[in-house]
Parts: structure tokens; sequence; C-alpha cells
């Protein structure tokens, strides 16, 4: 299972960033083995359509599910129309989201 984690640095105990469309990384990690890929975001500083232009980006990698803090109502259409699983409120690392995610508790 591929996901995507947004995250404030380059690695799994790098902190979830809480926002989405402008969050500094997104990690996009393989959920059995916990190899990832980090990418800089290219729309921190967008001024404006920065959640829809990270929407595409994440549908474009075939991410399963994307662990965040919140997501405009925009940006949640794109991801819902490429299939992408949405979760919010996600706190912690990077790796402690996608332990939670893997076991069910979020």
């Amino acid at each position: 299972m591929k996901l995507c984690v947004t995250a404030q640095g380059n690695n799994l105990d790098a902190p979830v960033d809480p926002s989405f469309g402008r969050c500094r990384y997104f990690l996009f990690v393989d959920a059995d083995t916990l190899q990832f890929e980090a990418v800089e975001n290219p729309n921190v500083h967008a001024s404006g359509g920065a959640g829809t232009n990270s929407s595409q980006l994440i549908a474009s990698r075939n991410v399963d599910a994307l662990l965040t803090g919140a997501v405009g109502p925009n940006a949640a259409r794109v991801l819902a129309a490429a299939g992408v699983k949405v979760v919010t409120r996600i706190m912690g690392t990077v790796r402690g989201a996608v332990a939670a995610y893997i076991t069910g508790a979020s």
C-alpha cells in the first residue's frame, strides 16, 4: 500500500505537517517496507490553487491514502475523484502516523 504523509521535514521522524496544500514535504511511503521518497512541495509558496495543485501531484503518484492535518474542499474533491482515501487530524511523526494507519488506529 502506498501512502502519502504531509511532513515538515524529509524523513520518517519528521513531524506531520498540519497543512496539506502548502506543506513543506510530501513523503511517499510504502506501508509494507517503510521505504519512502521525500518530495519538496512545489506549491508551498503558491498564492492560489495550492490545494488543487498538490492534489493533482498526489493523484499522479497512484497513492492509496493521504495522511494529513486538514484538506480543503477543492483538494478533497480532486483526491476523491482520483480514488485517494483522505485521513485528516493526523499528528505526531510520519513514522507514527503510518504505524497508526496500518494498525487501524487512525
